[in-house]
């Protein structure tokens, strides 16, 4: 996201501050995997090249490669759950968006319908089109509130 929170008004900050709350256990996770997965496969990678192709053939342990491998093996396993874990964070993200769209009682039917299937058509900017509504959103409430509705 290359959103600054400061530029925003308080109404979108809180409506990104509640999305986040809604993704942070899924993120937390993403964030763990990806964490542990990195050195893991690094070393794996490292004392695998070590091991097979720096020492002589009589020194090589094959116990120590298969641990290496095995530890390898964790690495991507985890890297592979991460990759999993954001499609779960941008499908969440998703819903919860398209949700509270449908939800507004000062946006019209049509801006609905409009952020809706731009949110559905482009998940990767998602945000972008969350915080346009919102701005939108706004400026209607206003709008309305001047008028005297």
């Amino acid at each position: 996201m290359n959103f600054s929170m400061t530029d925003m008004p308080n109404s979108v900050k809180q409506e990104v501050e509640e999305l986040e709350r809604n993704l942070s256990p899924v993120t937390k996770k993403a964030a763990k995997y990806v964490f542990l997965s990195f050195p893991l496969i690094a070393i794996s990678v490292v004392n695998l090249l070590t091991v097979l192709f720096m020492l002589p053939d009589e020194q090589v342990n094959w116990i120590s490669v298969g641990i290496y491998a095995l530890i390898g093996a964790v690495g991507m396993a985890l890297s592979k759950e991460a990759k999993h874990k954001q499609i779960e964070i941008q499908e969440r993200s998703v819903s919860y968006i398209v949700e509270r769209i449908r939800r507004s009682d000062v946006a019209t039917e049509q801006a609905k319908k409009d952020y809706t299937d731009q949110v559905k058509s482009q998940p990767i900017n998602a945000m972008k089109h969350f915080v346009a509504f919102l701005e939108e959103e706004k400026r209607q409430e206003k709008l309305n509130l001047y008028r005297g509705f």
